[in-house]
């Protein structure tokens, strides 16, 4: 039975408002709006870590067309605080869906506004930057009451989130017996990332956020690797201490996203806020190696400051985003280590750069040989 909307409100710190039909959960929810440019893949945009504390904005006509599948997920949950989009359809096609949008979002209690000119917000969110913003689904919401709550949201700039997403405990996946030995930084990470590795043979173990760089190395690991995840990387002193600290063991190191700021970091390179980030499926990369342009899944708004890369003679630039030039992958001349700022995984999304997982697992393996 289709349920019937209520009006949703929408208000930007800008000031801008809009009203729309709501969809999902009854309710009012705050974050930092941003867009994402991808065409398919929801669920598993909407439970990205990464996510964690924003407002999203699908770029598609049309979301929820295919229902919910129990595995198209990257976490234990719905990450997003809000989505806002143009149609959210509660009827679904797939014949493998076992429910609709609208069940999955009132499920996970997560609000969101449709019938919304989003071709214009996006615009708005380009020209403007990212800010913050308030969505709320109640009819009794008011301007005045959702300008009085929005005024309270911090800002998404100096936010420490990995720790809001991390793993309570270690665990383990893939085969014990296993001669590569991963171990798992996790900040934040996505469950195909980790997929990625143990289909290529790998045995993990996933350290929560806060772990310690000696109970890291306790595993036995024959490589690291530093997780994607939400937040600003410049407040994560905690994890750049550990990572400093490891990256002295000389053992290859692999970081995705914001394990790319972290590792920038604790190799003396400053991070920065962009305008409004990256975030889709169809951001084109160059291999500065290769020479090649690769068709990327994003999802960041921090990036890593290009004066402090060029000034490091440790660091080596592989990779630039072809919209903007900006730094989308490096690597240390003094260690065995390397990071990507967008997500080779690619769930969803093209698999152009799965390579690097190849790359990476060679890498420890090349590594093991000169080692014996």
């Amino acid at each position: 039975m289709m349920h019937q909307p209520n009006t949703a409100k929408l208000l930007l710190t800008d000031g801008t408002y809009l009203q729309g039909k709501a969809f999902g959960y009854t309710g009012t929810a705050t974050g930092e709006i941003c867009f994402n440019t991808g065409m398919t893949g929801y669920q598993e945009v909407f439970t990205d870590p990464s996510y964690y504390g924003q407002v999203i904005i699908m770029n598609a006509a049309h979301v929820g067309n295919y229902g919910v599948l129990d595995t198209d997920v990257e976490s234990d949950r719905v990450k997003v605080t809000a989505v806002v989009a143009r149609n959210l359809e509660e009827q679904y096609s797939r014949l493998m869906g076992t429910d609709s949008l609208h069940n999955y979002l009132v499920n996970n209690k997560i609000v969101a506004i449709h019938h919304i000119d989003t071709r214009a917000l996006v615009a708005h969110v380009r020209t403007q930057g990212a800010m913050n913003c308030i969505v709320s689904t109640e009819p009794t919401a008011t301007l005045a009451s959702l300008t009085a709550l929005l005024a309270t949201v911090p800002s998404m700039q100096g936010l420490e989130l990995a720790s809001k997403v991390t793993t309570e405990a270690p665990y383990t996946l893939g085969n014990e017996a296993s001669d590569i030995k991963i171990a798992v930084l996790d900040y934040g990470t996505k469950r195909n990332i980790l997929q990625c590795m143990v289909s290529r043979g790998a045995y993990l173990k996933v350290f929560p956020a806060h772990t310690t760089a000696e109970a890291v190395r306790e595993f036995g690991a024959h490589g690291y690797f530093i997780s994607n995840g939400p937040g600003d990387p410049a407040s994560m002193h905690y994890a750049v201490a550990t990572i400093k600290e490891l990256l002295t063991d000389k053992l290859p190191t692999f970081g995705i996203c914001l394990g790319h700021q972290l590792l920038a970091l604790a190799n003396g390179v400053g991070t920065y806020k962009m305008h409004h980030g990256h975030r889709g499926l169809n951001h084109p990369v160059l291999n500065l190696n290769t020479m090649q342009s690769e068709i990327t899944t994003q999802n960041h708004g921090f990036g890593i400051q290009e004066a402090d890369v060029l000034a490091n003679s440790n660091i080596e630039v592989t990779h630039r985003n072809l919209n903007d030039d900006s730094i989308e992958g490096i690597k240390l001349l003094n260690t065995p280590a390397f990071s990507v700022q967008y997500h080779p995984e690619a769930t969803p999304g093209p698999h152009d750069s799965r390579y690097l997982f190849d790359d990476y697992i060679a890498l420890i393996r090349q590594h093991m040989q000169v080692a014996l």
